[in-house]
């Protein structure tokens, strides 16, 4: 018998284990409670996509002697006559996407192995974007089409609810009442249903949990863990079943209906270590329900809400690490459904999922939850703990990707995390979220580099300073564009978050955004970006006081179920909606360096006016930007190889004199600094010092007060000259 069952019902990710649950188990693992999990959406997936699986897709689908046949697409009808070829095929590509059968992409992108329906109709308009790409990613994108082709007979034949990263969604997007999710849950269980509530029976009866710990993150999940739950009532009524995750932490603060809890017994909210291991407690019979903590439950048939202000969250250096045991985790599926890089980097790769700070450190963007726990309290690790995590999982996983999730990493961490995992030699390729901070200067990002980080993702939301000042994001276009240029050129992807709609942004200001976005795309500056349209969220500035920002709800409902999302109009008049298609056409294309001369106007289907903005605009911020003034108290750090020495001896008419000549092997090229011997000497034996696993990282002004007690003379004039300049090529860097 186990303590606690943590569930992901379907759908989440495809290429990795949501992290929530291994969260969890890790936290568990720390007070000796044994505990279990799965992921119910990948084992679904790998259920159906097999060879037994499409047997019986198919078998449910009509045939040609059955009269609803001609109720059929073209497309399903197709793909059911293939039905034979789509079986054949399934294993060996299922296999090659888990990377166990690698050289097979070199059948898969000559595209006369796979079977292609619909969605292979896009392939010509992409062959220019995927022209360059590599066999084996080539052939990862073919695969990708191949499965979501199936995926669309699945949503045709089968279960309309079907989706390969969700399941249901729209019954659990903006659901304000608990009505349309009941009523459907009353229906007999559809086929993917039955194939959920199967594999969790198997594991019910291997496990024999006390308590079933659901994670809902996504309105995708959401349906499918109130089918596990209602399964689980049904056949095992001694368990007892809670939901917690992202879900209701957002959308279930203000529940009301108390049908909820005819499928779960608890849900608790935001962080779950404390709630959990009270809830357990209570279960055991060791706590009383008054101990509970942020945890709705029915009490004499009435809803309650109890938060026992005694009880205190862990602290982040307390919670563990990341536990991925009795995950599937080498048989994940490496998919590229679409060519954004960024969207690549997401959805193809096995990342092990870490933070390095809870909540956010900057936590006043008008339009983010800033007033909920997982944003307001900020919360940072040590990157000696963070390194030690990573080390964990390594170990434990055999993985060496690292997605740190973040809501924003705070840069200094990042230093100092990178720092750390130079100075233990460690090889990992990492990736996070930031914002566009000033302090991400040309040296800082090669540090990073240098560290394993190959991408970051930012909030760039609307590329207006009037609009910026307004979300109050702390940034100007400026600064954006040098953080970006000192990203790109340290060999890191940029990839920009978007926003349009913001309440009062005319289309003025909306097409004169798309232009700074086009100048840095065709300044080579960012190379990743996607379009959001602003929603509304019920704990943000904006939906605390709508009419401070000139909007107002849509309508005042009863809301009795979730509340997050609210619909509401902007006072300006301007529908929004209408430059939707042309802002994300425009920006596929700028991704491939594509349509970049184009006149914006000609991306719309609706009038837009000509951009304000003029053409060089983001060049000549590039070009103009000033240089930072180095500060005596920054850290300097040498990351190169130690140089070879050699002392010349010259002569000219009659004068003779000696010189140093430092020679630096790197990885691609050998440097070679010539100097007056004295300093030349001087440099040789200060950049051991300045190595990482030096006893202490010096600053600048240390440095050059060891010059000057060496008897030298005239510091800056020999440090912002041509020696110490090329040795910036060679790995020095002040951070």
């Amino acid at each position: 018998m186990t303590n606690i069952f943590f569930i992901t019902p379907p759908f989440t990710q495809l290429n990795t284990p949501y992290p929530a649950t291994a969260y969890l188990k890790g936290f568990f693992n720390t007070k000796n409670i044994q505990t279990t999990q799965c992921d119910l959406g990948i084992e679904v997936i790998l259920n159906i996509f097999s060879t037994k699986g499409l047997k019986s897709i198919f078998a449910n689908c009509p045939t040609p002697a059955q009269e609803n046949w001609h109720q059929l697409s073209e497309n399903a009808k197709r793909m059911i006559m293939l039905a034979e070829t789509y079986i054949n095929t399934i294993d060996p590509t299922i296999l090659f996407l888990q990377g166990k059968q690698p050289t097979l992409s070199h059948q898969i992108a000559k595209r006369n192995y796979l079977p292609e329906a619909s969605r292979f109709n896009q392939m010509e308009d992409l062959n220019w974007a995927f022209g360059m790409m590599g066999t084996y990613d080539k052939a990862k994108h073919i695969a990708t089409l191949f499965l979501e082709d199936i995926s669309d007979l699945i949503k045709e034949c089968i279960d309309e609810h079907f989706g390969f990263s969700r399941y249901a969604e729209k019954l659990g997007r903006s659901a304000n009442h608990f009505d349309e999710l009941y009523e459907n849950l009353q229906n007999n269980q559809s086929y993917i249903d039955k194939i959920s509530c199967d594999i969790l029976k198997q594991h019910l009866e291997n496990y024999k949990p006390k308590l079933v710990a659901i994670s809902v993150p996504f309105p995708g999940n959401l349906f499918a863990a109130f089918r596990c739950a209602q399964f689980i009532k049904k056949h095992y009524k001694d368990i007892k079943i809670c939901m917690g995750g992202g879900f209701p932490n957002t959308e279930l603060r203000s529940l009301k209906d108390k049908r909820v809890f005819e499928f779960f017994d608890f849900i608790t909210l935001d962080d779950g270590e404390a709630p959990l291991e009270q809830l357990l407690g209570y279960i055991n019979g060791d706590k009383k329900i008054s101990d509970l903590k942020r945890t709705y439950c029915i009490i004499e048939n009435e809803l309650a809400y109890i938060n026992n202000s005694e009880c205190t969250d862990y602290k982040q250096g307390q919670v563990g690490t990341p536990d991925y045991d009795n995950l599937l985790i080498d048989q994940y599926i490496q998919a590229i459904e679409i060519a954004n890089p960024m969207h690549s980097l997401w959805s193809n790769g096995r990342w092990n999922k870490l933070t390095m700070a809870h909540g956010c450190y900057w936590g006043k963007c008008t339009f983010c939850d800033t007033s909920l726990d997982y944003i307001k309290l900020y919360e940072p690790l040590t990157a000696s703990l963070i390194c030690d995590k990573i080390e964990t999982l390594i170990e434990k996983t055999g993985e060496t990707g690292f997605h740190f999730v973040d809501e924003a990493a705070p840069p200094s961490l990042m230093k100092s995390v990178a720092i750390e995992i130079i100075k233990r030699k460690l090889s990992i390729s990492w990736w996070t979220n930031i914002r566009f901070e000033k302090s991400f200067t040309r040296d800082a990002c090669l540090l990073l580099k240098e560290s394993g980080c190959i991408g970051v993702s930012g909030g760039l939301e609307v590329a207006s300073e009037r609009l910026l000042a307004l979300i109050n994001k702390g940034i100007t276009i400026e600064q954006v564009t040098q953080v970006n240029k000192n990203f790109t050129e340290a060999g890191i992807m940029v990839h920009a978050y978007l926003m349009y709609g913001f309440p009062t942004q005319t289309t003025q200001e909306t097409v004169d955004s798309l232009e700074m976005v086009r100048q840095m795309f065709h300044a080579g500056i960012l190379q990743s970006a996607f379009w959001h349209q602003f929603t509304m969220t019920a704990h943000s500035p904006v939906g605390l006081e709508p009419e401070k920002y000139k909007v107002k709800k849509a309508n005042e409902v009863d809301i009795s179920f979730a509340d997050n999302d609210v619909e509401h109009i902007d006072l300006s008049g301007i529908d929004h909606n209408q430059f939707s298609f042309g802002l994300k056409k425009s920006l596929l294309n700028f991704m491939h360096g594509v349509g970049l001369e184009e006149a914006l106007h000609k991306w719309f289907d609706c009038k837009m006016p000509k951009t304000t903005i003029s053409s060089d605009y983001i060049i000549n911020i590039i070009n103009n930007s000033n240089l930072i003034e180095n500060k005596p108290n920054q850290k300097v750090i040498f990351l190169g190889p130690i140089p070879e020495i050699e002392i010349i001896t010259k002569s000219k008419k009659g004068n003779v004199w000696e010189i140093a000549s430092l020679t630096f092997f790197s990885k691609s090229t050998t440097i070679n600094i010539k100097t007056d011997r004295a300093q030349g000497e001087w440099l040789f034996n200060l950049l051991p010092t300045l190595l990482l696993n030096y006893e202490k990282l010096q600053t600048l002004q240390e440095i050059k007060n060891n010059y000057e007690q060496s008897g030298l003379e005239d510091f800056e004039l020999f440090w912002d000259n041509k020696p110490v300049n090329q040795l910036f090529r060679a790995g020095l860097l002040i951070i």
